[in-house]
């Protein structure tokens, strides 16, 4: 049985203490804290100041230094990703397919809701989405609201076969893609929280998910789940928002009571990971190596893996 702290920190479960005034004042000065920690300079209210004492600055300023020195160490779920990268993709030339080395982690539920409005705002809008605060929470509307998968599922090539309704990537455009969607526009990692402060933020922010695959059968199977990344840039935090209040937050990705490695009776053995990037859209065919029609296979003509127009994206 998970102790009701357990369940308000990954669900939100308890929707009275969720709309109470004192906890979104704790949550605010949690999100301060987070921040601060993360080399980002929080927005000031009253609910950050109660946590910014003289003597909490001071612990900071050294919990900033360690962020900075662990830059480049990669919580155990994202080194068996970039592992898998590295393996998949060796061969093809460039740099190392890599995640965000730096990111916000959202380890609690809410905190990816009350980063999605400016701190002492009731909306926010950019080209991607607008959110707008209500009286029981925020209703987030994206520009774009695909509500049919046909047609859209691009699977990399050298893999498994491909079925013929999805659509064959060659591993060159794959890491061309991977490569361009953590290079973001600067204005789409902009923190909402932050967006009419003075000196707005700019950053990733991520979110670790344990969804489960398959339940529990008493006497005869253990539940199983895997585990997901999520990356976003900053402005889309309330993508991150919607998927944890659906599969729960799995907390801070790089302790070790959150490992999936250590779960030996629940892990499924599969990793996901999904990175938001809508400014993709504007590359074209031609700049991530996608042959011409004249010289395209019969499956890449199939797949619009080619062009006839240089400017076709």
């Amino acid at each position: 049985m998970r102790s009701a702290e357990e369940l308000q920190r990954r669900l939100g479960w308890n929707r009275e203490l969720a709309n109470d005034h004192k906890e979104r004042e704790h949550l605010r000065s949690y999100l301060a804290l987070q921040l601060a920690a993360a080399g980002i300079m929080p927005p000031v209210d009253d609910a950050t100041d109660s946590a910014m004492t003289a003597f909490s600055r001071g612990m900071l300023d050294s919990l900033r230094e360690k962020t900075r020195l662990l830059s480049e160490h990669r919580p155990p779920i994202d080194q068996r990703i970039e592992a898998f990268l590295a393996k998949y993709f060796s061969g093809i030339g460039g740099p190392a397919l890599r995640l965000p080395g730096r990111s916000l982690v959202l380890d609690r539920h809410g905190m990816a809701r009350e980063l999605s409005l400016p701190v002492r705002g009731d909306h926010f809008k950019n080209d991607l989405v607008q959110s707008y605060r209500c009286q029981n929470g925020i209703v987030n509307n994206p520009a774009s609201d695909r509500r049919t998968t046909a047609g859209t599922f691009h699977v990399c090539e050298d893999g498994l076969p491909i079925a013929a309704d999805k659509r064959a990537v060659p591993r060159t455009a794959f890491a061309k893609l991977f490569r361009a969607a953590l290079d973001p526009p600067k204005d789409s990692l902009l923190i909402p929280y932050t967006s009419q402060t003075p000196t707005p933020s700019y950053t990733w922010v991520s979110l670790l998910l344990r969804p489960m695959v398959k339940p529990e059968v008493r006497g005869f199977c253990d539940y199983k789940t895997m585990e997901t990344r999520f990356f976003a840039p900053a402005s889309l935090v309330s993508n991150l928002d919607f998927v944890e209040s659906i599969f729960g937050n799995a907390g801070d990705p790089l302790i070790p009571e959150n490992d999936a490695g250590f779960d030996v009776y629940h892990w499924s053995g599969h990793t996901g990971c999904v990175i938001l990037a809508p400014h993709l859209v504007n590359m074209t065919k031609k700049e991530l190596g996608l042959p011409h029609f004249d010289e395209a296979t019969e499956r890449q003509r199939k797949d619009s893996m080619c062009y006839r127009d240089e400017s076709e994206k």
